[in-house]
C-alpha cells in the first residue's frame, strides 16, 4: 500500500533540480502513478485471495486515494506554489465528499473533492487547486469537485437535499483542519437541526423514484447500487440516521434501539454480501459498472467461489443469495422506517392516511399509525394458527402490517411447525387467503419476505429467490409464482377483459377456484431440482393439495395441471394447431371441457407473469385458436376435427371473399391447390395469394418473385407473402432474405401448388418483437428483392452480421433433435431446440434443402437465447422420414450446421 511519507521524499528528491513547473509536475505525476498501480495491485491480490472482505477493499481504496490527494496537494503547496506568509484568506481544505468522504469506494469509485476556502477564491488558492486537478487527472482518476465557502455550502445544501446529502458525509482529508471544523459546526447549526423531517421526506421521494428507474427487487439482472434492495437503500438508512442522530457508524442504530442486535447482523452480512458483488463487478469490467448482466453473473459468482452442485449452476445459486440478501435489505428498510414514524419524524403513508376512518378490527389486534398491529404479543402468540391470521386480517381490513408485528411473526417462525401445517384450520385460512378477498398476491408476497409461506409450505422453500439463469424469465420463481396467482385474481375481478377475453369468460362461467389457484402456487415448484420440474411438482403437488384442505378428486386435478401445465403453451407455440392431428392429440390429454378451461386459465396466468413483455397477441391468437378447436372437438367429437371439412369450409370462405371474380377463375384458384394449404392459412392469406397467383400469371415472367407485406394487427407481426415458380431450396433462400433484413421469423408456412408454384407465408417481427412499421416495408421489399437476385449471399452476409452479443455468452443452451412421426397425419415432424440466433433458421433449411427435404411449415417458439424450430417435412417421395438411418444422417448435418453457425457468431 501507498506510503505518504516515503512517497513525499521520493517525490522531494526527484524535482530537487527540476527547471520549471512542468518538469515538477511531471515527475511527481510518474511517481504517484507508481504508487497507484502499486496500491490498486496489493489490493486486487489481497482481494482475490479473501473474495469476500469487502470491508477490507473499501477502506483500502479509500486510504489508497487518501495518500494521493494528500501528497498531490503537498506537491502542490510545497513545490509548485509555495506561501512563505500566506493570508487569512489564503487557507484551502480538501474535503472528501459522498461516498469517499464515508471511506467506502469501489475499484473505480468517482473521487468526489470539496475545496473548502474561507472567502472569495484568490490567486493563490486558484493555482493550488488548479494544479492539484492536474496531477489527479494525470493519474487518470475520475475526479468530481466543487470549490466553495462555509456559506456556499450552506446556501446550496438548503437548496438542494443532493448537495445536503454529501455534505452530511463530508470528512477531512488534508490542508487546513480548523476551516474543516468550523464547516463541521455551521453544517450542524445552521443546515441540519429542525429540517429532520424535510430530509427524511426527500431522501424517501428520492428512494422511490430511483426504483422506479432502476426496476424492482426481483429483476433478474439488477443493480447493485441504485436498484431496490440494492446498497443506495442501506446507504440511505445510515443517511438518515446520520442525521437526525449524528451517529458516526452503523453499530449504534443498535444503542438507538433502531435495529435488535440479530436485525443489525443481517445489515452487516447484507453490507458486506452487496459491497463484495460491486467490487468484483467493477474488478472484472475494469471501470464502475452497477449492472448485474448475465455475463457479469457467471464471472461473479466464480470470483466468489460458487460452483454448480445438484442440477444447478453456481451462478444461479449465487443469484438466489443475491435476492434474498436484496429481501433483508427491504425488511430493514421497514423496520427503519417505522421507527421514525413512531419518533413522529416520518409521515404516514399517504395510502394509510386516506383511511378517514379505520375498518373495524378484531380484538386482538390494535391500529398504530394506520397500520395492522398486534394488541398483545402473548397473547397472539397463544394460538399459531394467529401468525396466518394476521394476513388474512390485513387483507379483510385492507391495511398495511405494521412492521412490528412483521417482527414478532419473523421472530416465531418456529411455531409452525407440522402439527400446524396438518391442521384443517390452517388450511382453511390459507385457502381464504387465496379465494376470499380478492388480493392474494399481497399476501403472499408479504408471508414469502417474511418467510412465513415457506415456514407452511417447507416445500415452497427452495425456489424463494430463486433465478432462472435465461433471458425468458424475469422474475425469480417465487416472484413469478406469486404474480401468476395475482394475474388469476385481476381476471377473476374482470380487469383483463380486453386483453384475455377467452380466460375471462371461463371464469364467469365458473370453475372450481381452489383448484385453480392452488396449481397455479404449486406449477414450478420443483424448479431447480435435476428432475423434470412438472413431474416431480405434480409428486410434490399429490402431498400438498390434501394438506390445504382438497378432496381427493381436486387434489388429482392439482398434480395432472401441474404435470402438464406446459402442454398447452407447447402445443399452441410449438405445434401446427391447423393440423388436426395437433387438436385430437391435445384433446385426447386434456380429457374434459373442465380441465381444458383450467389449463387454459393456468397457461395464460403463467405465460403473463414470465415478464411484462412475454405477453403478446401472436400467443394469444395461438391459444384462443388452440382452445376454441379443442372445445368444438370435446363438445361434438373428434370425428368433426378431419380436413374435408376444414378444406369446404375454407373454400366456401374464399368464394365469399371474392364475390366479384369469375367462377371459373374460383374453380381454378381452388383447383391448383393440395388440403394443407387450405388448413393452413386464414382466408385473408388465401385471398392474398389468389390474388399474386392471377397477377404472376399475368405478368408471364417465369422469373419474376412478388412479395407483398402487410401488418398482421391481431398477430403482432407483419405477414410476408411471396409467390414465384417453384425452385428448390426456395424456402431457405427466403428465412436467408429476411433474416438478413433484420427480421425474426415466428411462424412460417410453405405450400406448391399442384400447377408449380411456390406460395409461401412469414410472419416476421422486428428486433423488439413488434410488426414492422408500415413505412418501412417497401424498403424492406426491396431488400429482399436484391437478396433474392443473388446481389446479396446469405451465407457470406452472416460471416460479418450473425454475432452474438456479449451478454448473451454466458448462456449454456444444449441442442436437443427429435423426430416425431405421430404429431402428424402425412408429415414427420423434427423439433430443434437449440440456442437462437439470426440466421439459425436459414442455416437449419438450407441444411434440410441440401438433402432434399421438403419443408411444408416451420414453427419457431423463442424462449429469450433459447429457441425451438419445428419442421413439418416430408422425403422427395412425399413420404414421412421413418427410417432411424435416415433420422440419424439428417440430425448430424443439422448438428454441425448449429455448431459451425455458433462458432461464427462466437468469434
Amino acid at each position: 500500500m501507498l506510503d505518504p511519507c516515503a512517497v513525499r521524499a521520493e517525490i522531494s528528491a526527484a524535482v530537487e533540480n527540476a527547471p520549471d513547473h512542468a518538469a515538477i509536475r511531471a515527475q511527481a505525476t510518474r511517481i504517484l502513478l507508481a504508487a497507484r498501480d502499486a496500491g490498486r495491485e496489493a489490493i486486487a491480490n489481497a482481494y482475490a485471495a479473501a473474495p469476500q472482505a469487502s470491508r477490507s477493499l473499501t477502506r483500502s481504496y479509500t486510504w489508497l486515494a487518501d495518500g494521493i490527494v494528500a501528497t498531490a496537494l503537498h506537491v502542490a503547496t510545497t513545490h509548485l506554489h509555495p506561501l512563505a506568509n500566506p493570508t487569512a484568506g489564503e487557507r484551502l481544505a480538501v474535503i472528501a465528499v459522498g461516498g469517499y468522504g464515508r471511506g467506502e469506494m469501489a475499484p473505480f469509485s468517482d473521487i468526489d473533492l470539496l475545496f473548502l476556502i474561507p472567502c472569495k477564491l484568490t490567486a493563490w488558492t486558484e493555482s493550488v487547486i488548479e494544479s492539484l486537478l492536474y496531477m489527479l487527472w494525470d493519474l487518470q482518476l475520475k475526479i468530481g469537485h466543487a470549490t466553495r465557502t462555509i456559506e456556499d455550502c450552506i446556501r446550496l445544501g438548503t437548496e438542494d437535499f443532493t448537495i445536503r446529502t454529501t455534505l452530511l458525509e463530508h470528512r477531512f482529508v488534508a490542508g487546513d483542519l480548523k476551516l474543516s471544523e468550523s464547516l463541521d459546526r455551521r453544517l450542524v447549526k445552521d443546515l441540519f437541526t429542525g429540517t429532520e423531517r424535510d430530509f427524511v421526506v426527500a431522501k424517501l421521494d428520492e428512494r422511490q423514484k430511483r426504483h422506479a428507474r432502476y426496476g424492482q427487487r426481483y429483476r433478474v439482472e439488477p443493480n447493485v447500487k441504485e436498484g431496490k434492495g440494492g446498497l443506495r437503500d442501506l446507504q440511505s438508512l445510515f443517511w438518515i440516521a446520520k442525521y437526525i442522530y449524528s451517529v458516526q457508524n452503523s453499530r449504534e442504530l443498535i444503542d438507538l434501539g433502531l435495529f435488535l442486535p440479530d436485525e443489525y447482523d443481517r445489515f452487516l452480512k447484507a453490507e458486506t454480501f452487496l459491497w463484495s458483488v460491486r467490487a468484483h463487478l467493477h474488478l472484472i469490467s475494469d471501470r464502475a459498472n452497477e449492472q448485474l448482466t448475465f455475463d457479469q453473473q457467471v464471472a461473479v459468482a466464480k470470483r466468489l467461489g460458487y460452483s454448480d452442485s445438484a442440477g444447478r449452476r453456481g451462478v444461479e445459486i449465487f443469484m438466489q443469495d443475491y435476492f434474498r440478501q436484496a429481501t433483508a435489505v427491504g425488511d430493514l428498510t421497514r423496520i427503519f422506517l417505522t421507527k421514525l414514524e413512531a419518533a413522529h419524524v416520518k409521515p404516514e403513508p399517504l395510502l394509510a392516511r386516506g383511511f378517514r376512518h379505520p375498518p373495524p378490527i378484531r380484538p386482538e389486534y390494535t391500529v398504530i399509525h394506520n397500520r395492522l398491529g398486534i394488541a398483545d404479543p402473548d397473547e397472539f402468540l397463544s394460538d399459531k394458527l394467529n401468525l396466518l391470521r394476521l394476513f388474512e386480517e390485513g387483507l379483510r381490513t385492507g391495511m398495511l402490517i405494521h412492521p412490528d408485528a412483521m417482527r414478532l411473526v419473523v421472530s416465531n417462525l418456529h411455531l409452525i411447525d407440522d402439527e400446524m401445517r396438518n391442521d384443517p384450520v390452517a388450511g382453511r385460512i390459507f385457502l381464504d387467503l387465496l379465494l376470499r378477498h380478492g388480493n392474494p398476491g399481497r399476501a403472499l408476497r408479504r408471508m414469502n419476505e417474511l418467510g412465513v409461506l415457506s415456514a407452511f409450505l417447507p416445500e415452497f422453500e427452495p425456489i424463494v429467490a430463486m433465478m432462472q439463469f435465461n433471458m425468458y424469465h424475469s422474475y425469480t420463481v417465487d416472484e413469478h409464482t406469486i404474480q401468476c396467482v395475482a394475474t388469476l385474481a385481476e381476471i377473476e375481478k374482470g380487469e383483463l377483459i380486453e386483453d384475455l377475453p377467452i380466460a375471462s369468460g371461463i371464469l364467469k362461467e365458473g370453475l372450481n377456484r381452489r383448484v385453480l389457484y392452488v396449481a397455479l402456487l404449486l406449477h414450478d415448484i420443483a424448479k431447480g431440482r435435476p428432475e423434470d420440474h412438472s413431474i416431480l411438482g405434480s409428486r410434490i403437488a399429490r402431498r400438498v393439495a390434501p394438506r390445504l384442505g382438497l378432496s381427493r378428486s381436486e387434489s388429482e386435478t392439482v398434480e395432472w395441471l401441474v404435470r402438464y401445465h406446459l402442454l398447452m403453451s407447447d402445443m399452441a407455440q410449438k405445434r401446427d394447431i391447423s393440423d388436426p392431428r395437433t387438436v385430437r392429440d391435445f384433446a385426447k390429454a386434456v380429457t374434459t371441457v373442465s380441465r381444458l378451461d383450467l389449463l387454459t386459465v393456468l397457461t395464460v396466468c403463467d405465460i403473463r407473469a414470465v415478464g411484462p413483455d412475454t405477453w403478446n397477441n401472436w400467443k394469444a391468437t395461438l391459444l384462443r385458436e388452440l382452445y376454441r378447436q379443442t372445445r368444438y372437438a370435446l363438445e361434438t367429437g373428434m370425428e368433426a376435427l378431419n380436413r374435408t371439412n376444414r378444406s369446404s369450409e375454407a373454400h366456401a370462405a374464399l368464394r365469399a371473399a371474392l364475390p366479384d371474380w369469375p367462377e371459373t377463375a374460383l374453380n381454378r384458384e381452388i383447383a391448383r391447390h393440395y388440403p394443407p394449404y387450405w388448413q393452413g392459412l386464414q382466408v385473408s392469406a388465401h385471398v392474398e395469394f389468389a390474388e399474386m397467383l392471377r397477377e404472376l400469371e399475368a405478368s408471364q415472367d417465369p422469373e419474376q418473385v412478388l412479395i407483398r407485406l402487410h401488418p398482421d394487427e391481431d398477430r403482432d407481426a407483419t405477414r410476408a407473402c411471396f409467390v414465384l415458380a417453384d425452385h428448390p431450396g426456395i424456402f431457405s433462400r427466403l428465412a436467408g432474405a429476411l433474416a438478413l433484413v433484420g427480421a425474426n421469423v415466428v411462424d412460417a408456412r410453405s405450400y406448391t401448388s399442384k400447377d408449380g408454384y411456390v406460395t409461401d407465408a412469414f410472419w416476421i417481427q422486428d428486433g423488439d418483437g413488434n410488426p414492422f412499421e408500415v413505412d418501412h416495408l417497401p424498403r424492406l421489399s426491396r431488400m429482399i428483392h436484391k437478396t433474392l437476385k443473388g446481389e446479396i449471399l446469405p451465407r457470406d452476409a452472416f460471416r460479418t452480421r450473425d454475432r452474438m452479443k456479449k451478454r448473451e455468452k454466458a448462456f449454456n443452451v444444449p441442442t436437443h433433435i427429435t423426430f416425431d412421426n405421430e404429431g402428424s397425419e402425412i408429415y414427420t415432424i423434427i423439433e430443434v431446440d437449440t440456442r437462437d440466433r439470426p440466421g439459425l433458421l436459414y442455416d437449419l433449411a438450407r441444411t434440410l434443402a441440401a438433402a432434399n427435404v421438403y419443408i411444408s411449415n416451420a414453427v419457431i417458439a423463442t424462449y429469450g437465447e433459447q429457441v425451438v424450430d419445428t419442421f413439418y417435412v416430408k422425403d422427395v417421395f412425399g413420404l414421412k422420414y421413418h427410417s432411424l438411418p435416415k433420422q440419424k444422417v439428417l440430425e448430424e448435418k443439422l448438428r454441425k450446421a448449429i455448431i459451425e453457425g455458433a462458432a461464427r457468431a462466437d468469434r
